[in-house]
């Protein structure tokens, strides 16, 4: 493309604020009659049972939706299945054992190709193998994994036993790990002995055997040899070698435990407002269902599709979205287990070339770390393969959607901006690619079938444009049907701030700031618990932060507070510093969009930010450099060469804030 008609294309994308479907996706989409809002709305909960009948179940159920006793609802009552069946076993029976389930590729550029044949073998033999070791129904496996095959072979083990898994990420701590076993009671762990990061082995075994140390109960634990002889390890009493074992199994038959629909899946750790992680139930008939159905309509998935989702399994949107969700239509799932800029930044494109990828999800940080690092990475390879883009984890601000829609998508994918979280389980708001309108830096309608609003304080919906509370006001499929061990909590956190319990009504908080448009469009701004005092304002970091990354020039923001201070760490994007002339620039944005009020006290610019292995900003860490507090353990960072960076930058800055008072 030449330089006078890519200066036009960029000024027609400025000048639109709205994006039809193209004709070509919506000719072939899963879900293109506008109708279907309407549909669901008319039927409902009936209407969920098109999310079920994309399942093969054992057992029909008897009633879509219990409400008896709200807000613990059940879905699909008395309906049986089996998850691990329905991701492997029918796609075999229906003939496609020879289609590609599983395209991993390594850190160090090795790859691996399961059939959904190879996956139903080594699934069976690595379930054979936990029933030896004891593993039995409603048992809690522990699966501490960085991106191997192994893990979701090991997830749709447990879920053929009845099992429920529970995945730590693998870059938590010895201690986090220790943590959810305890919580979780579970007495069986599966772990490995290292990983690659950057081309270096991690020993991850120790992690695990200090966690397992720390426990009270007995723990049968399992190490997958991911290195060979790259770190040697030795096996101590009750561990045991994956290979051996699965190797011992490899012609075993496990019939797949048929399961209540209630019964649980899976058990997902996240944060908690008090600090202490929130064991989050799902279980099998609703989440299985929401998934499916979500896969389907709104990121378009057929048997035939490859699709890419770059989140670890280790949080919920690689559950979701490269486990469940694809496997359970037939689809071929991407894993990928190194870093989007190693070795080179155009990694992410040459995997998607090479593997044909039609469909691929990713976060705005990383769509925002592809901006800063150039369009000739991406146009230097053939990305036609790609019918649809969507974004996961944030909102994204309008000038990355567009740079995404134009230099990754060519202008011919629909974007789906989606905004859903652990406790969902599956999508919740978001734009329905073969049907919706697409707005930029607009997460879009809530999804058929799901009542999302946005609140005052009181629970009142608010005007077209004003800032509230997002609540979802029905049950949906996917939701979280308890916190293990802590029902109390459960009602506490999710339910009992806008419900009306002596009513009847249970309305889920979200926690989620947002405001919505006259045309029923959401805009997510954050965490309502992430916001920043500047004066006597309380501002939203993810409403500030946007209105700095909509600047030219700049890739990425993060706010944090440091003693009684507000500062803005800025990384600009490639050909661009952080002068005098963009400082300027990023204050006037500020200004602009939110007021003179919310400008920070400090504007530090950086080459990048530094975040986790899964692309996570680690605003903690901000905090602890701008205040000199000592930054503990920095292991799970995957640029951890900035810190020193960071603080070289702020001595050029006024530091009156780091300075003891008197």
């Amino acid at each position: 493309m030449d330089d006078g008609v890519d200066v036009e294309l960029e000024a027609w994308l400025e000048s639109r604020e709205t994006f039809e479907p193209p004709e070509a996706f919506v000719e072939q989409a899963n879900v293109s009659d506008p109708d279907i809002y309407e549909a669901f709305e008319e039927n409902w909960p009936a209407c969920w049972e098109r999310a079920a009948d994309l399942l093969d179940w054992d057992r029909r159920w008897d009633a879509v939706l219990d409400e008896g006793d709200a807000p613990r609802y059940r879905w699909f009552v008395d309906g049986k299945l089996n998850a691990a069946y329905n991701c492997v076993d029918r796609h075999v029976e229906a003939g496609r054992k020879n289609r590609a389930a599983i395209r991993w590729v390594g850190k160090r550029g090795e790859t691996e190709t399961y059939t959904y044949g190879d996956l139903k073998r080594e699934t069976e033999a690595f379930a054979a193998a936990l029933r030896e070791l004891g593993v039995g129904e409603d048992d809690v496996v522990t699966l501490y994994l960085p991106m191997i095959p192994e893990l979701p072979v090991a997830m749709l083990a447990c879920a053929r036993l009845g099992a429920p898994h529970s995945v730590v990420f693998a870059g938590f701590s010895a201690d986090a790990l220790a943590t959810r076993m305890d919580n979780a009671d579970s007495e069986y762990l599966v772990t490995c002995d290292g990983y690659y990061r950057r081309g270096d082995a991690l020993n991850h075994k120790g992690k695990a055997d200090r966690a397992v140390r720390r426990l009270d109960q007995d723990v049968e634990t399992v190490i997958v040899d991911r290195l060979g002889g790259g770190l040697p390890h030795s096996l101590g009493e009750s561990q045991h070698d994956y290979d051996e074992l699965t190797e011992r199994h490899l012609n075993a038959e496990v019939d797949p435990v048929v399961r209540d629909s209630e019964d649980d899946l899976f058990v997902m750790y996240t944060s908690g407002t008090t600090g202490e992680p929130k064991a989050v139930r799902h279980t099998t008939g609703g989440y299985l269902s929401h998934v499916a159905w979500s896969s389907h309509a709104v990121l378009d998935l057929e048997p035939d599709d490859t699709h890419w989702c770059s989140a670890d399994i280790g949080w919920i949107t690689g559950h979701s979205y490269i486990v469940y969700g694809p496997l359970a239509l037939g689809a071929t799932t991407m894993m990928y287990e190194g870093t989007p800029d190693y070795p080179e930044k155009d990694r992410i494109w040459e995997v998607v070339e090479r593997y044909d990828v039609d469909t691929f999800y990713t976060a705005p940080t990383a769509v925002r770390a592809f901006m800063k690092w150039g369009p000739e990475h991406p146009e230097s390879h053939d990305l036609s393969s790609l019918r649809l883009l969507g974004t996961v984890g944030e909102p994204i601000n309008p000038r990355a959607w567009k740079w995404y829609y134009k230099h990754i998508g060519g202008g011919e994918c629909p974007v789906v901006d989606t905004w859903w979280q652990a406790e969902t389980g599956g999508m919740m708001v978001t734009t329905l690619p073969g049907v919706s309108t697409m707005k930029p830096g607009t997460a879009g309608p809530p999804l058929p079938g799901i009542d999302a609003e946005v609140v005052d304080p009181d629970g009142e919906a608010v005007a077209p444009g004003e800032a509230g509370y997002l609540v979802v006001e029905r049950p949906w499929p996917g939701m979280l049907r308890g916190l293990a061990g802590d029902d109390d909590r459960f009602v506490e956190e999710y339910w009992r701030e806008y419900s009306d319990p002596d009513a009847g009504e249970w309305t889920y908080s979200a926690g989620d700031g947002a405001k919505i448009d006259e045309d029923g469009y959401i805009t997510l701004l954050g965490r309502v618990d992430d916001v920043i005092s500047i004066g006597d304002h309380r501002i939203g970091t993810m409403e500030l932060e946007s209105a700095i990354v909509g600047c030219e020039g700049v890739a990425e923001a993060a706010i944090v507070g440091a003693g009684g201070e507000v500062l803005a760490y800025v990384s600009t994007e490639q050909g661009h510093t952080g002068d005098a002339a963009l400082r300027s620039a990023v204050v006037s944005g500020i200004e602009a969009d939110i007021g003179e009020v919310a400008v920070p006290d400090h504007i530090v610019f950086t080459p990048e930010l530094p975040k986790t292995r899964s692309g996570k900003i680690m605003r903690r860490l901000l905090e602890d450099i701008a205040t000199g507090e000592e930054l503990g353990d920095i292991s799970a960072l995957r640029n951890p060469e900035i810190v020193g960076e960071l603080r070289a930058r702020l001595a050029g800055e006024t530091r009156s804030y780091l300075e003891p008072e008197e």
